[in-house]
């Protein structure tokens, strides 16, 4: 091979009958190497999505703001150009692990990991040090575009997201996954029954809430940030749900086993997660209201009817005619309820929900 070219460090393998090489590569080299197909060409005539303009920042501000403890996973490419591997030895352990030389001139085009690409470019600017460290890449002998679009799908289609749930209970970086996951451990009500890994419940599951809803219930309490009371927050929010567990009892039924998750989701409205959530507004309201005297006010929780058959009071407010309704609409609508049991006067925006809410109703009368 002559000319210009790249030396790196690579491990050889095989897949579909085809070599394919693993390298490492220094961030600050990542943006000279790697292309893109051009943005402006129609999809069938590219091999990769168009960049998302939310992604990119995300991505590169986690690598900036997180520059000691970040990771990234492979980049996936293809070559249309010259390449040489050299073996360390010809002995059978080392046969696969040598040196990749590959032509500078060779056009090298991401199967995957383009969004990574643009945001360690972006992330370099901010944080220089990251320039000498690296990423692994999986480089395949470019076969044409079919076979490039062909490698996209296959990657992509096999990719499972975590759920919801389980993001909450392993995210340490996050100050509302800490709390919500300081949440559960400190209370047995969410102990017993809150789904770490699902999104979603069947009607017949063991757990009543899934971590992802008690992680949106929070961030309607505390924010966003998990900041809403100060350097109190984690341990208002505990004494939050403590007292709201008690307030409700049903809830202290379940606890001593005289009736199911099932049961309750079946008959209950506050057995699902729209419920959790409108807890949550409730509350950031009330404790700001009586920063002292909000935990005797949750009492008055145990006089509401929270049946769905109670359909004056829940639909459509919250229960659509074969489900729970669990918009943010609903949430807010929900809260309402709950602001006005606890002796709350509603506030101009909750009004004006309220009130075309209660327009709606009207409506749907005169249509009827």
């Amino acid at each position: 091979m002559s000319g210009n070219f790249y030396n790196f460090a690579a491990i050889r393998g095989v897949q579909a009958g085809s070599e394919y090489y693993v390298v490492m590569v220094p961030l600050k080299m990542v943006p000279k190497i790697f292309a893109f197909d051009s943005q402006d060409l129609p999809a069938d005539l590219r091999a990769q999505r168009v960049l998302s303009n939310v992604r990119v920042p995300q991505i590169a501000a986690y690598l900036s703001d997180n520059f000691e403890e970040y990771i990234l996973s492979s980049l996936c490419a293809s070559i249309d150009g010259d390449l040489e591997f050299s073996p360390a030895n010809d002995s059978l352990q080392f046969r696969n692990v040598g040196v990749l030389r590959l032509s500078m001139t060779a056009r090298i085009i991401l199967n995957d990991g383009q969004h990574r690409r643009a945001a360690i470019e972006e992330a370099l600017k901010t944080r220089p040090k990251l320039e000498n460290e690296t990423i692994s890449v999986v480089l395949f002998v470019d076969q044409g575009l079919a076979r490039c679009q062909q490698m996209f799908a296959d990657l992509n289609k096999n990719a499972v997201r975590p759920s919801g749930s389980l993001n909450v209970l392993y995210d340490r970086r996050s100050p509302l996954a800490r709390l919500s996951t300081s949440v559960l451990e400190a209370i047995p009500f969410f102990q017993s029954f809150v789904e770490l890994e699902k999104t979603s419940l069947s009607n017949r599951a063991k757990n009543l809430f899934t971590l992802s809803s008690l992680n949106q219930a929070n961030q309607w309490l505390a924010g966003p940030n998990a900041d809403r009371f100060g350097k109190d927050t984690d341990k208002t929010v505990v004494k939050y749900w403590w007292s709201i567990s008690e307030a409700i009892p049903d809830w202290q039924r379940l606890m001593l086993g005289t009736i199911t998750s099932g049961e309750l989701r079946k008959e209950t409205v506050h057995a699902h997660g729209v419920m959790l959530q409108a807890m949550g507004v409730m509350g950031a309201r009330l404790i700001e209201a009586k920063p002292i005297a909000w935990p005797s006010s949750l009492k008055s929780l145990s006089t509401i009817n929270w049946s769905k058959r109670n359909t004056k009071l829940w639909r459509p407010r919250i229960m659509g005619a074969n489900r729970i309704d669990g918009s943010t609409k609903s949430v807010h609508l929900a809260a309402n309820v709950l602001l006005q049991a606890v002796g709350l006067q509603l506030n101009e925006k909750e009004q004006a929900n309220e009130d075309a809410y209660v327009a709606s109703l009207s409506e749907q009368v005169v249509n009827a």
